[in-house]
């Protein structure tokens, strides 16, 4: 693989690379993993300063790509893309007038390629690969990421290795499968698959897409922040929900608007939603440290859970899921697995969504606020649904209520 590319022609303004914990600036334009001096997670920071008109976005196709400037590929050739992005945002009209909430949106990211979310970082992390000459990836996952980069190594003509938990759903691990990857499963959850996946590639030869181990993903990731935004008329909502496993999504969509702000697309003055990461009761380390029970999540044990991708007991991202809560003054919260299946089947009967576990914990997590006064009646709330439900059939089956 080579670990530099030409910088000239480029379609971003990405400037460089920075260290999330100490600030130290890499380079943007060699390949770099985490920081060298804190063995901790890269940001990209781009040349903000440089004038991109929000107006030339209505020219562009309906993809996250419309964001090409603020993205870190440089060369339009390297854009490896199925589409993914510009999912809608949807009102939920019933539930809003059932519960109390004046406006309650879902964004409903299972609309996208391969399903889910994961879509967005899998396309932006392989089109780097293929920007630095990789030949294959390699990814510990939970499920939909592993979906993800095998049909977008797929597209890239790029091998994928996909190593998940031996309990994901078979649905995922087939669809890897058609994609041509190849699948490895562990006993345990998602560190077990990252300590195989280190085994299987102590030569080097894949390109390891681990969340938050390499730069890229978080970028495709933050593209639902700018989307919110443009979607919402440059408006805010007051509270976001989001479903923290790893995190890369809710830390993602914060570092978005504050690029937002600085590039001009957002007022100066406008006030960032309230964050809320929303975890499984059978594994939340993120509410245990963010609750003081705990110092960190580094010795914490997880259980599996319905919402496969919840099932994260140590994230690498734990620092900057604390910031972006501390920061927006938002806040953690767990949710049962009895009451996802409870918000899978009000989302489906009230509202004809049928939404991921994770997506459904984050209808149970308002619910919650709302009683408790943590949400207000008359504040704009939007669930971000990170995928579709059709995976999980064998995680869910029977549990509805007739």
């Amino acid at each position: 693989m080579n670990t530099t590319h030409n910088s000239t022609t480029p379609e971003s303004l990405i400037s460089f690379l920075e260290c999330s914990s100490c600030g130290k600036p890499y380079t943007a334009f060699e390949f770099h993993r985490l920081s060298l001096c804190c063995q901790l997670p890269l940001l990209a920071r781009y040349d903000l300063e440089e004038p991109v008109s929000k107006e030339v976005l209505h020219r562009r196709p309906g993809t996250m790509w419309r964001y090409r400037e603020l993205l870190p590929v440089l060369r339009k050739e390297n854009m490896v893309s199925l589409g993914e992005g510009f999912t809608p945002i949807l009102p939920l009209p019933t539930l809003s007038g059932k519960f109390g909430f004046k406006e309650l949106l879902l964004k409903d990211e299972g609309q996208n390629p391969t399903g889910s979310f994961k879509a967005r970082g899998l396309s932006m992390a392989v089109s780097k690969a293929k920007e630095f000459g990789a030949h294959g990836c390699i990814i510990p996952t939970a499920g939909n990421a592993g979906v993800a980069l095998a049909a977008y190594c797929a597209r890239a003509g790029m091998r994928a290795v996909v190593v998940m938990p031996r309990h994901t759903p078979k649905a995922f691990r087939e669809e890897c499968l058609w994609y041509g990857a190849e699948v490895h499963l562990v006993d345990g959850l998602i560190n077990d698959c990252a300590a195989k996946a280190g085994a299987l590639n102590t030569d080097g030869s894949l390109l390891d897409v681990s969340t938050l181990k390499e730069p890229y993903r978080l970028e495709g990731k933050k593209t639902m922040g700018y989307e919110i935004a443009e979607q919402l008329d440059w408006q805010l909502p007051d509270v976001i929900l989001y479903p923290a496993g790893g995190g890369t999504g809710l830390i993602g969509i914060w570092k978005a608007f504050h690029e937002l702000k600085t590039i001009g697309w957002l007022a100066p003055e406008a006030r960032l939603p309230r964050m809320v990461a929303v975890q499984a009761e059978n594994c939340m380390p993120l509410v245990e440290t963010f609750f003081g029970r705990q110092q960190n999540a580094q010795h914490y044990v997880g259980r599996p859970t319905i919402a496969n991708g919840l099932a994260v007991p140590r994230p690498l991202g734990e620092q900057l899921m604390l910031k972006t809560l501390s920061e927006s003054g938002g806040t953690a919260i767990s949710v049962t697995e009895e009451e996802m299946v409870l918000g899978m089947q009000e989302l489906g009967r009230s509202e004809g969504l049928f939404v991921a576990p994770e997506g459904a914990a984050l209808w149970m997590a308002a619910r919650k606020l709302l009683a408790t006064g943590s949400i207000l009646p008359q504040e704009q709330v939007l669930l971000l649904n990170t995928g579709s439900g059709q995976k999980y059939m064998e995680n869910v089956e029977g549990k509805y209520n007739v």
